[in-house]
């Protein structure tokens, strides 16, 4: 954080030097420049580390193997309900006086 603060404040000096026309203008621009590429391999390294922290300790808000059973378990009531509903609609349409199939 420092060091896009510095990068900030140099280009905003060199921006200044150079609306006065005075010599520090260009050593100003590199400076800024190479507060630039520092400040952007700065911020590139904290996120790669944290990328690769996060990859080989895992997420912390990753679900337990309980709370994703008990999921699956819902899903599975979900989906045995949704079945049956469609089979008594079916029976429904048919004209239904409860049998499956006709004699």
């Amino acid at each position: 954080m420092i060091v896009v603060a510095v990068t900030l404040i140099l280009a905003m000096v060199a921006f200044l030097c150079t609306m006065a026309e005075s010599w520090l203008a260009f050593p100003m621009v590199l400076g800024s420049v190479a507060g630039t590429v520092v400040a952007t391999w700065g911020v590139l390294d904290v996120w790669v580390t944290r990328q690769v922290y996060n990859q080989r300790h895992g997420v912390v808000s990753a679900p337990s193997s309980t709370a994703r059973a008990m999921r699956r378990e819902r899903r599975r009531a979900r989906r045995q309900a949704r079945a049956a509903e469609r089979g008594q609609e079916r029976i429904r349409r048919r004209g239904g006086t409860g049998r499956l199939s006709h004699p």
